[in-house]
């Protein structure tokens, strides 16, 4: 049982991943400061999984604090780094918080990977790297263009970062995943993306105006240039993006790849407008949502989709789900933390 590192593991993909690579065989312990996150999650991981992970409560910044993690696990085989502040509209708003934190930890990790000569590090990419793309479905060749966001400009940071690192680490090989929009919750019912103060994906702000936890959501823009003119996305259910992090791992530990550096959009391949999925909810849940169109919001990419066929080729990956099952799960999650009070009682956990 190979031991794997997530950061960022009580987070939303954090938390899928590590059910994932549980259910494959690994042993996975867990780095989250709970910043923006909340440790709950982790039970609802071991009722699923039938294991207790250990989370450091590190801030990843922290040099010491992070190195004192490989000191007491010097056996780590791998890292899948998801730690990170991810909201577009506030990195706009606060770029050198997003600079200093996700470029930050992201050069802490590396100098240990470095020291300890860690064999296989994963990063949490975005296809916020493509910026606003001349053409679609993207490929993992398109021309990456200007970042729309201080946060798409972290993740083109971070892997021009990790590119010229693997270039001179023979010891460690690397996979960048590219997301599009993650959705849903595991079908369990036992984790679900968590909102710390008003939520900033799309997903959940659906979800918690069906609730009533948001009185009215805004649509951010109905004057673009695509089908119904508001933005169009590739979403993705949560648990086909953790497996898809399995199987990166699977491929580097069996030796398939004699690359330093892979990289993988992970996307359904099909375009999605915002609309669209408010549509897809009301038909799932049966709920008319109330929500007013909006100006555009600063950061925003307006159309973009992957093309997924590298990702299926040579990871063997394929998505599962569809969008009625990203929004059904994602609304009965909602409605179990209505129902379970004792989420709410919680001090790491706040409603908006």
């Amino acid at each position: 049982m190979k031991k794997i590192l997530v950061t960022g593991g009580c987070g939303y993909i954090g938390s899928h991943t590590i059910v994932d690579l549980i259910q494959h065989g690994f042993q996975v312990i867990s780095v989250d400061n709970n910043s923006r996150s909340s440790q709950t999650i982790l039970e609802g991981v071991e009722k699923i999984t039938g294991k207790s992970i250990k989370n450091y409560r590190v801030d990843l910044c922290n040099f010491d604090d992070t190195q004192a993690i490989f000191a007491e696990n010097p056996d780590i085989s791998g890292v899948i780094h998801f730690a990170a502040y991810k909201a577009v509209g506030e990195s706009v708003q606060q770029p050198l918080s997003y600079y200093n934190n996700n470029l930050s930890s992201l050069l802490n990790l590396l100098r240990c990977v470095e020291e300890y000569q860690t064999p296989y590090f994963v990063f949490s990419s975005s296809c916020t790297v493509y910026g606003n793309p001349d053409n679609i479905p993207v490929t993992e060749e398109t021309p990456e263009k200007p970042a729309e966001s201080p946060y798409g400009a972290t993740k083109q940071m971070g892997e021009r970062i990790i590119r010229d690192f693997a270039a001179i680490s023979p010891a460690s090989q690397f996979v960048l995943l590219r997301y599009f929009n993650p959705a849903g919750a595991h079908p369990s019912n036992l984790i679900g993306e968590y909102s710390i103060g008003r939520p900033q994906n799309l997903t959940p702000v659906i979800t918690q105006t069906a609730i009533g936890k948001i009185p009215q959501m805004q649509v951010f823009g109905n004057d673009y240039p695509t089908r119904d003119g508001s933005c169009l996305r590739d979403f993705i259910h949560i648990c086909d993006l953790a497996h898809a992090h399995t199987l990166a791992l699977l491929r580097l530990i069996e030796g398939r790849s004699d690359n330093r550096c892979d990289v993988y959009n992970l996307g359904t391949g099909d375009g999605i407008t915002v609309l669209e999925a408010i549509a897809a909810f009301e038909r799932v849940s049966g709920r008319k949502l109330s929500y007013a169109i909006g100006p555009r919001r600063p950061g925003d990419v307006i159309a973009i989709f992957a093309n997924r066929d590298k990702a299926e080729r040579e990871l063997n990956w394929k998505p599962a789900f569809g969008l009625e099952d990203i929004m059904r799960t994602a609304w009965e999650w909602e409605q179990k933390l209505r129902n379970d009070e004792s989420f709410f009682d919680r001090k790491d956990f706040h409603l908006n």
